[in-house]
């Protein structure tokens, strides 16, 4: 069932109305759309939620402000139901520091968090030339876009969508270069405050930078655990979904069993 959430973005939950539920975050110049395969393994055993972040997809209207804490904002939202309702995260990239910022803002909220590949773009270390970076040098936000799609896809994809679609896509570029910035200038989240379990995945073939990041948050945040996806590069949540619900299936299934004791 497709609604828009209080915040005004674009959302869907599928699954069964009873089971335990994920919420998708994606990343940026990404949509909802981008998780549907990871999402429809997910929903065999739970109800899934996945959403257009402000800016993007079907929530290009929504924003400005396009930061990290506008995007938590809307993800609070969408939990927020008259029932409030705790969830397990799944963030990808950028989407993943909106999971962790949530899980630190609002702990009763969030069962467990799950990111892949998450930038700490504002740690020291972090690289001046990864993806991101790049597409911000750019003067036009459109130009910005474009870059960051050719370097994800390669050129060839990039040149074969429709006229139409590459407009859309470049109109988002608003969006992304203000998010990154805001992620460049401060730490969305507070590690002290996040009391959840954390999943922190990587792809095999995961740039350096990401796999530091991923590996590196298990010492940063208590409870967290790091694992690689086989064969997976960065884009692993849509190219591996099997593979990436695979690797979560052993936390959400703990998280099912805790459940059912409580209920016991």
């Amino acid at each position: 069932m497709a609604a828009p959430a209080r915040s005004g973005v674009w959302s869907e939950t599928a699954g069964d109305p009873g089971a335990p539920l994920v919420v998708v975050v994606h990343g940026s110049m990404d949509r909802s759309a981008g998780l549907l395969r990871l999402s429809r393994r997910l929903d065999a055993s739970h109800r899934v939620l996945r959403y257009d972040r402000r800016g993007y997809g079907r929530s290009a209207d929504v924003g400005p402000p396009w930061t990290v804490d506008a995007n938590i904002d809307d993800l609070e939202a969408l939990l927020c139901t008259d029932t409030p309702e705790p969830a397990v995260l799944f963030g990808h990239s950028f989407g993943g520091n909106v999971a962790l910022g949530l899980a630190a803002r609002r702990p009763e909220l969030v069962l467990a968090v799950v990111v892949y590949e998450t930038p700490l773009s504002w740690l020291d270390w972090w690289p001046g030339n990864s993806a991101g970076a790049a597409a911000m040098a750019m003067d036009d936000p459109g130009d910005a876009a474009e870059a960051f799609m050719r370097r994800l896809v390669g050129d060839v994809v990039w040149e074969r969508l429709p006229a139409s679609k590459r407009a859309e896509r470049r109109a988002e570029g608003a969006a992304m270069v203000a998010e990154l910035a805001d992620l460049r200038r401060i730490a969305p989240w507070d590690a002290t405050c996040i009391s959840a379990p954390v999943l922190a995945l990587h792809g095999e073939h995961a740039g350096a930078h990401h796999r530091r990041a991923m590996t590196g948050m298990a010492d940063m945040i208590a409870g967290c655990r790091s694992v690689m996806v086989s064969g997976a590069g960065h884009a692993g949540p849509h190219t591996n979904a099997d593979d990436v619900a695979a690797a979560m299936s052993p936390l959400l299934a703990s998280l099912s069993g805790d459940r059912v004791a409580s209920a016991g």
